[in-house]
């Protein structure tokens, strides 16, 4: 067998919906060990992106290959199972629950999707417990754990769903606009929380608003525009594209 050159592999991949190409025969393909951005204005494609990677949405055309296997068409849950997991832009907690208890939560969700027994469930709580104080450690939760999560700062929820998702311990993490919401302190906080994760073998897809952030986190971005990608590059080579500028950018003093 060959060896994989790319972790996720999207060649020509669209979605229509009736007339509206949402995504128009975008390809590109992200290596292992990168950081990789999306990024282009309201209506660009994005969250469709997403949801076509993750299974949410079916494609009309193309395909999709992770870690060079093709997951064209296959269910969230079964693209889940690969190792595909995404965050979302609104927060998705149990805002009734303790910030424990929510990752606890999400790793037996993982392990026990089947019928289990009572010595093995017994075993996975406790393999959950501990887990969960890890993660939380890692996302400087762990002083709160205890509290309700309803109870959490805002940019501590979306910390929490952070948490969350990596309790299934994801291959690849697809983060949906991490930080809508956040004040500066908690942006350079989650910056720095994506040097840690990839310190950890995790591999992210970003998608979002926060341009300054974006080029200072990412190895290579794609930008989309009317559902098409119109450039993909480094930072430096984005920053100075006349087509993103035109379209998304607007000056260069937007992104300095």
């Amino acid at each position: 067998m060959a060896p994989v050159t790319q972790l996720l592999e999207v060649t020509g991949l669209s979605k229509r919906f009736r007339g509206l190409r949402a995504v128009d025969d975008v390809s590109f393909g992200m290596a292992k060990g990168e950081l990789f951005g999306i990024i282009g204005p309201n209506g660009a494609g994005k969250t469709t992106l997403f949801n076509l990677i993750t299974g949410t949405l079916s494609p009309t055309a193309g395909e999709i290959r992770f870690r060079g296997d093709a997951i064209t068409g296959l269910k969230p849950d079964a693209v889940a199972r690969r190792g595909i997991v995404r965050t979302f832009q609104a927060t998705t907690i149990f805002r009734d629950a303790s910030v424990r208890d929510n990752v606890r939560r999400a790793y037996l969700l993982r392990t026990l999707h089947q019928p289990a027994r009572l010595t093995v469930y017994r075993a996975e709580l406790q393999a959950a417990d501990a887990e969960a104080g890890e993660i939380l450690e890692l996302l400087e939760l762990d002083r709160v754990s205890a509290q309700y999560a309803r109870e959490l700062p805002y940019g501590s929820q979306k910390l929490l769903g952070v948490a969350m998702a990596l309790a299934t311990r994801p291959r690849l993490l697809l983060m949906d606009e991490p930080a809508a919401g956040l004040n500066p302190s908690e942006t350079r906080a989650l910056a720095a929380l994506f040097q840690r994760l990839r310190g950890r073998g995790i591999d992210i897809v970003l998608v979002e608003h926060d341009v300054r952030l974006v080029m200072s986190v990412c190895d290579r971005i794609l930008v989309l525009n009317y559902g098409r990608a119109i450039a993909l590059g480094r930072p430096d080579e984005i920053r100075t594209d006349p087509q993103v500028i035109e379209a998304y950018l607007g000056g260069a003093d937007d992104i300095a």
